[in-house]
């Protein structure tokens, strides 16, 4: 199940709640029971390359990942 952070406007605690994502955009409530609150902004570490960008070095170690395959 997804995580979203949440910060709450009167006390300013930074809080996670667990929900699906079809209650993603629900008011959640601080855990010291404010109810001014609003739902941060995540960040997500993609790996990968952008198009075009430069060839991935090969990493070595296990066959066909070292080049012993023939």
């Amino acid at each position: 199940m997804p995580r979203y952070d949440y910060r709450c406007r009167s006390c300013g605690d930074t809080f996670e709640v667990s929900r699906p994502m079809a209650e993603s955009a629900a008011p959640a409530v601080c855990p010291e029971g404010h109810e001014d609150t609003v739902k941060l902004l995540s960040t997500v570490a993609v790996g990968g390359m952008a198009k075009g960008g430069p060839a991935p070095s090969p990493s070595g170690g296990g066959c066909c990942g070292g080049g012993c395959c023939g």
